[in-house]
């Protein structure tokens, strides 16, 4: 008998060991190794990608997608992956996470919570997929807690909730109502007034119109009136400078019409001084001897 008891005292030792390291095994598959760098082990488990993701992932690179615990995951692997307010994809808008993981389109989740009553509770406004606290808890830490409290920030519904000031939202003015007694009746106008009729020799015109009567039409204009009609026009309408080519054409035509200016003035007063001139004078002129013919 005494030989018999460390043999079953060895068997009973085994047992309870293969029993505890299939408890642990269990415990452990709902367990997983993050594969970012920092190598943490968690228990979420991204259904469309088929890995596990720690908070931080989580929030970097899978924010559209449906994130819950692997036991979920290895209980029923379907998902759904459109928005459960709108029933629209949820990688068509942005969204937000709240803690149970949840994850809704933000403007619908919005929407939603802006209908309740002002004077509802923090506890009232609830996840609409599990009835979970939509506000996190003050004293849950994390990058999805985080990102959420951000978020709820951003809305007076939120910060109400949270424990911080309301902000003030823009409120776009509301169209006056046209007032239909500034208007006048067009209804009552007398569409076959007769016209009048003007006459174009009328002397009280509006002056700066250039309009040629029928007496003037046939008179002599002197020799460079267009040229003081151009400079006139362009003194009157200052709207637009003159090109560079346009000041050089300008600048030539000047300068042409004061050379020949010019010539013909020198001309002129050469030809008054010949005139005057004894030595051109051929009857003063010893060597030319005038006689009669």
């Amino acid at each position: 008998m005494q030989g018999a008891w460390p043999e079953l005292r060895g068997t009973v030792g085994r047992s309870l060991g293969l029993g505890r390291v299939r408890e642990v095994s269990r415990a452990g598959s709902t367990m997983g190794l993050c594969k970012c760098p920092k190598r943490k082990v968690t228990n979420l488990f991204c259904f469309e990608h088929r890995v596990n993701v720690c908070e931080h992932c989580l929030v970097a690179n899978h924010a559209k997608c449906i994130v819950q615990s692997y036991l979920q995951w290895l209980q029923d692997s379907d998902y759904n992956p459109n928005c459960r307010l709108c029933n629209i994809p949820l990688a068509a808008r942005e969204t937000t996470r709240l803690v149970c993981y949840d994850l809704f389109h933000w403007a619908c989740l919005n929407e939603r919570a802006a209908q309740l009553p002002q004077n509802t509770a923090p506890a009232g406004y609830q996840c609409p997929s599990c009835s979970g606290p939509i506000f996190p808890p003050t004293n849950l830490a994390g990058p999805v807690a985080s990102a959420l409290r951000e978020k709820l920030a951003t809305v007076n519904w939120a910060r109400a909730g949270l424990g911080l000031p309301l902000i003030d939202e823009v409120v776009s003015p509301e169209p006056e109502p046209l007032n239909t007694s500034d208007f006048s009746d067009w209804s009552s106008f007398n569409a076959s007034a007769p016209r009048k009729v003007y006459d174009t020799r009328d002397d009280d015109r509006a002056p700066g119109l250039h309009g040629d009567c029928d007496d003037d039409k046939y008179r002599r204009r002197p020799a460079l009136g267009w040229l003081a009609q151009l400079l006139r026009s362009r003194a009157g309408s200052r709207k637009r400078p003159l090109t560079l080519l346009q000041r050089a054409g300008l600048l030539l035509l000047l300068g042409l019409l004061g050379f020949l200016a010019l010539l013909v003035l020198m001309s002129r007063l050469g030809r008054a001084a010949a005139d005057s001139d004894p030595n051109l004078d051929p009857l003063m002129n010893p060597h030319i001897r005038v006689g009669p013919s």
